[in-house]
């Protein structure tokens, strides 16, 4: 049965589980194991399209994916990103988030930052949108920030990315993502705020925790942050598969009597 956003709302301490999951059949496998939540981010840019970056992705590709997503997890309350400028302004918000919730089938949005997008978090909030957000390492604008590095070591990050959690529930946020920061930084957050907060690679002290398909089960070649633990080693396990298949059709193996009408 697919929690409501009130669930959420009143989740913290629970342990819950977010996967991020970006088609049909990861989303339908996503849902078969269980999870709370299936986020759809913008990480497929990445993992899924080859860019190098979440810059690129467009809300059409969101939208895409959102769809296929959303058609293998019917039942798995399903969290969108916006992507990258489309909540530049608080029109341009709305828009997005209409797309995703109404064609997509998203249950809420996600977007990154802290003080700096409380209007745009206020704003579509009243509007009646559920909104995850995202503070620590932010890779929108992970150029800005020094690249894919640690955030919050120094006091005056730790307390930017506080006041920036704190704002965000202040806004109307269901809950905060903290991605990349020290582990006490992420206990002191997940204590002072009232609703839940999911940690990627911040540690145990989060309400829950969020890691990408594709990295859970060894998907993505050799590239393994430190907070990703491998599940399965998936990639060596396709491509026996396939090397086997290769093998098999150019020896007249396959297809063989069974295989034939």
């Amino acid at each position: 049965m697919r929690r409501t956003v009130k669930e959420f709302r009143q989740a913290k301490g629970q342990r819950l589980v977010y996967l991020t999951a970006y088609d049909y059949p990861t989303a339908r496998l996503a849902q078969e194991a269980g999870v709370d939540a299936i986020l759809v981010g913008d990480s497929l840019g990445m993992v899924v399209l080859g860019y190098s970056s979440t810059v690129p992705v467009t809300l059409e590709e969101m939208l895409h994916h959102t769809k296929a997503a959303r058609r293998g997890a019917p039942d798995t309350f399903l969290v969108a990103d916006l992507p990258y400028l489309s909540y530049a302004t608080l029109d341009r918000a709305l828009f997005a988030a209409e797309r995703l919730l109404k064609e997509g089938g998203a249950d809420a949005v996600k977007l990154e930052g802290g003080e700096e997008v409380v209007e745009i978090v206020s704003g579509l909030s009243r509007a009646g949108v559920p909104v995850l957000g995202h503070v620590g390492l932010t890779p929108q604008t992970a150029s800005q920030l020094g690249g894919y590095k640690l955030q919050g070591r120094r006091p005056e990050e730790a307390e930017r990315i506080l006041k920036g959690a704190l704002a965000l529930e202040e806004a109307g946020a269901y809950g905060v993502v903290l991605e990349m920061v020290p582990k006490e930084l992420a206990k002191e957050i997940t204590e002072r705020l009232s609703i839940h907060t999911v940690g990627i690679g911040a540690g145990p002290h989060t309400d829950a925790q969020v890691l990408v398909f594709h990295d859970v089960v060894g998907l993505y070649g050799d590239f393994k942050p430190r907070f990703v633990k491998r599940y399965l080693e998936g990639e060596k396990l396709f491509l026996e598969a396939l090397s086997q298949y290769v093998r098999e059709v150019r020896e007249g193996v396959f297809p063989a009597e069974e295989h034939s009408f």
